[in-house]
């Protein structure tokens, strides 16, 4: 399903690598002379860690056996040198010196090859001697193991490099269409001669021989004498349309990803429908990491992404019951990618299930700068140490995507995390308050539910000791004004009074009233009203001995509303 899915996307992109060729990075150019002469390195590197990408045969699959790229590879094939000589080096040297000249027997009269030819007719020491003379050299020596660490050649005064000619592309390898070898591809379900491996597709933080699809030798796999790939057998098309497609997805600069830890998940939809574009943009939108400056307001993309879906479950972006929406999690996992999510379902369920994470995390903010706290990034960011998103617990990223893409209750393990950053820092922010809310609502979705704002009405114990707390904490600010004072109510009981709350209560009660002793008399009165109402509605036995964790959660959004009603202008009211 998830093969098929990459396949059907490789072919509804339209402009994509044919067959045989792959977009490659390719960080350094050695630029000949026409006589085969070394003039100089080209950098081609694009930023810290990527280099220009060029249209060039598809990377061959190295096992065990060493064989050398068409016309470009690494620094110990191209010119015999690498990081760490482990006796190596010589003889990749000569396996792609060896390419180059069988290249240049089918290319005879190209004038490229021949320059290649004669640079080539050179021994690697005397090569090797002329590019340590390049100022780059030193540079380049120290960066032979990154991933844009690939060399290929560019002939003096032309424009395209050697790699990329395509009267040179034009070499017949195989077009993987279908024959007669008996064997049905599993992905196109038509008669194909099958790969033996399959691509390379590294993502991040996993080995660069990391493949989606792979078997192990002898590792009870093997059935009626098959081995390696023949197990499951893809055509060599189907092979090169999905991780082409693949490969595509988790480009650098692609705006089909996000990561989340150490985890990469890739969405894409079905169609090239303008519903299904905009579905993409405004899901990277919402989860992506843009290098773009940001607009003045930072929410405008969320509510464009809120709009955008609101129009297609509405119906004013047409969409079909045959447009799909995939999400893939990816994780690496040892030699190989370990798929950690998928789902598929319709574009407009997606549109739904987004709308619905927007209702639910929705709630008041006062603050003059509002900042986002819907998106993925947000939320996590909100529950770990420091705001990293990074440092989240490692099944958390895709739990959340599930909850978020799929519609189910958030991770018990975020609302938790939540409960003990506020707990640890006793700060109970909009984004904390808005998980909490949005945890609780959907897994109680057929009792009384959190409201966005202050809900007088709500009875529960928690949430109404959570508003009298908020109403003791703002007498005692008022009371000191700008004046210093050793601790506050919420610094000392914050943490006591969320979860055993008749302990407490009594004490701060108490407190507040020689506190309230400093206010002017409306304030008094004002004060003094809302804490009888929230106490005529608390149990006739007084204050709970203690509140289960999802009582304390309401407890923080009871606190949370409490203290937001206090900031939202009022016409009718008066507190003087």
């Amino acid at each position: 399903m998830i093969l098929k899915a990459l396949y059907d996307y490789y072919h509804r992109c339209g402009d994509l690598p044919a067959y045989g060729l792959e977009e490659k990075e390719i960080g350094f150019l050695l630029v000949l002379s026409r006589d085969g002469k070394f003039l100089r390195f080209e950098d081609c590197r694009t930023g810290k860690n990527h280099a220009h990408t060029y249209l060039v045969k598809k990377h061959v699959g190295r096992t065990s056996s060493a064989v050398a790229n068409y016309l470009y590879d690494s620094g110990d094939y191209v010119f015999g040198y690498s990081m760490k000589d482990n006796g190596n080096d010589e003889a990749h040297f000569n396996i792609f010196k060896e390419k180059i000249f069988d290249i240049q027997k089918q290319f005879q009269n190209n004038e490229d090859m021949r320059a290649l030819s004669l640079f080539y007719s050179n021994d690697r020491d005397t090569i090797l001697s002329a590019l340590q003379q390049d100022a780059l050299w030193e540079d380049i020596s120290k960066n032979l193991t990154k991933k844009y660490s690939i060399f290929s050649f560019r002939i003096d005064g032309d424009t395209k490099i050697v790699a990329e000619k395509r009267e040179l592309l034009n070499v017949s390898e195989g077009d993987g269409q279908t024959n007669d070898s008996g064997c049905v591809c599993l992905v196109t379900g038509q008669p194909s001669t099958p790969v033996e491996i399959t691509t390379n597709t590294m993502i991040p933080g996993s080995q660069a021989v990391a493949k989606l699809v792979s078997f192990q030798v002898n590792s009870g796999y093997d059935s009626y004498g098959k081995q390696k790939c023949f197990n499951a057998p893809i055509s060599q098309e189907a092979e090169f349309a999905y991780t082409t497609a693949l490969k595509t997805l988790l480009q650098h600069d692609s705006h089909n990803k996000f990561t989340l830890g150490t985890r990469t998940f890739l969405f894409w939809a079905s169609s090239n429908s303008e519903a299904a574009q905009e579905a993409e943009e405004s899901i990277f939108d919402m989860l992506g990491r843009s290098n773009e400056e940001q607009d003045d307001d930072p929410n405008v993309k969320v509510e464009q992404v809120k709009k955008v879906f609101t129009a297609i479950y509405g119906g004013a972006l047409h969409t079909t019951l045959d447009d799909r929406f995939y999400i893939l999690g990816l994780a690496p996992n040892s030699a190989r990618i370990a798929v950690v999510h998928w789902a598929e379902m319709s574009l407009k369920d997606f549109a739904g299930m987004i709308l619905r994470h927007f209702d639910d995390m929705e709630i008041i903010d006062t603050r003059k700068e509002k900042k986002p706290y819907k998106g993925v990034y947000n939320i996590l960011s909100a529950v770990t140490l420091g705001g990293k998103s990074s440092d989240a617990t490692p099944n958390l990223p895709e739990a959340l995507v599930k909850s978020v893409f799929q519609g189910l209750p958030y991770p018990f393990t975020l609302f938790s995390a939540c409960i003990r950053r506020i707990r640890a820092e006793q700060t109970i922010s909009t984004g904390r308050s808005a998980i909490i809310k949005a945890y609780l609502n959907r897994l109680n979705d057929n009792n009384k539910k959190i409201d966005i704002m202050l809900d007088k009405e709500n009875t529960n114990q928690g949430y109404l000791c959570g508003r009298l707390f908020a109403v003791l904490v703002k007498i005692q600010e008022d009371a000191n004004g700008n004046d210093k004072i050793n601790s506050t109510i919420a610094e000392r009981y914050m943490n006591a009074a969320s979860a055993t709350p008749a302990a407490v209560f009594s004490t701060i009660l108490n407190l507040s009233l020689h506190h309230a002793e400093k206010l002017n008399e409306g304030r008094k009165v004002f004060y003094e009203k809302i804490k009888q109402e929230i106490i005529d509605k608390l149990s006739s036995n007084g204050f709970p001995a203690y509140l289960d964790l999802q009582d304390q959660g309401r407890f923080f959004v009871g606190y949370y509303h409490q203290r937001q009603d206090f900031f939202t202008p009022k016409d009718d009211s008066k507190q003087e």
